[in-house]
């Protein structure tokens, strides 16, 4: 089930870019499993070191500290490599509206850099991480590749750029590029700290710290909330994915719909916590409802997703009491 039964030569060498992070570090663990080697570049600037430090032991695990804004870093973490997946990035969307500008170098510049050393190097092939932030203000559920509305915040702009450079690289280039639209990923490792923290570890950790979490909005904008099991075997089966698929971008998500009103009070149900949120302004960039078509990631990629939300949230949970 999942990504379990993907198989690659042992020898297979893969990179992941931002694996500190919360993504990057379960993608790291998931190969790890598989018997694969793993390359982790990261600059820390938002992952954590800790969240790699199991690996470490491992001899089939290396460590590069680098920033993918600098091209020669990238050229030395590429060398070798057969797969890079790249995760490295700065994520929110109301944070990318304070700063426009660092946001461009971290994730457009930064990704750039990566796909050039990719295709010097002669990676076999590039998956990288986009958005659903890219669907903009496109009213109509649920979200379908090919139909975007206008971008919201510069962070949308940032993955849409780097949608249109991964065309750019397999057309020109010959790299086979695949990006992955995610939909508001949860699980293990996600970091319920700062005020840009994602709505369910944040939630999850102030029930359990006896806080009162607020609710930017009504509680009634919805999302395809997706479990990181689901993202992990999207990213390797797209390193599987024949190049026909290459230059395209892919709906990542379970495609279900839940209203964060709902994943509240079924959060608080499961912790046996009352307590009645808070609810402040919407928070500006932010896009009402979300909800994914991911025919085509099935079609062409194989990905077929087993963790239902349901599922993911009583893993989450379980993982928060047991960790936070």
């Amino acid at each position: 089930m999942g990504y379990q039964g993907i198989e690659f030569d042992k020898d297979s060498l893969f990179l992941v870019t931002g694996g500190c992070g919360f993504i990057g570090s379960n993608l790291c663990e998931a190969i790890l499993e598989l018997g694969c080697r793993v390359r982790c570049l990261d600059d820390l600037s938002t992952g954590h070191y800790e969240n790699i430090e199991p690996f470490l032991e491992n001899d089939r695990f290396t460590f590069i500290k680098g920033d993918i804004k600098d091209l020669d870093t990238c050229m030395k973490a590429c060398e070798g490599v057969d797969y890079v997946l790249n995760q490295a990035a700065w994520g929110s969307v109301p944070r990318s509206i304070e700063m426009p500008l660092f946001y461009c170098a971290n994730n457009i510049l930064g990704t750039l850099n990566m796909m050039e050393a990719a295709r010097q190097c002669g990676v076999k092939k590039f998956v990288y991480a986009s958005s659903s932030s890219v669907y903009g203000d496109e009213p109509n559920l649920p979200k379908t590749e090919g139909r975007e509305g206008n971008l919201l915040s510069p962070y949308a702009v940032t993955k849409m750029c780097d949608e249109e450079w991964g065309k750019q690289y397999t057309r020109h280039y010959g790299l086979d590029t695949y990006g992955l639209r995610y939909f508001n990923v949860f699980g293990r490792r996600q970091d319920p700290n700062g005020a840009y923290a994602a709505v369910i570890p944040k939630f999850i950790r102030q029930l359990l710290h006896g806080e009162v979490p607020t609710i930017n909005g009504d509680g009634m904008q919805s999302r395809d909330f997706t479990y990181i099991d689901n993202v992990i075997e999207a990213n390797l089966k797209a390193c599987k994915a024949g190049h026909e698929a290459a230059g395209q971008a892919f709906n990542i998500a379970y495609g279900g719909r839940e209203y964060l009103l709902d994943i509240y009070h079924g959060l608080t149900e499961a912790l046996g916590i009352d307590v009645e949120p808070n609810f402040g302004p919407d928070r500006p960039g932010d896009i009402k409802h979300s909800n994914a078509d991911i025919s085509k990631a099935k079609r062409l990629l194989g990905y077929d997703p087993d963790w239902s939300f349901e599922r993911g949230i009583k893993a989450a949970i379980e993982w928060y009491k047991e960790n936070l």
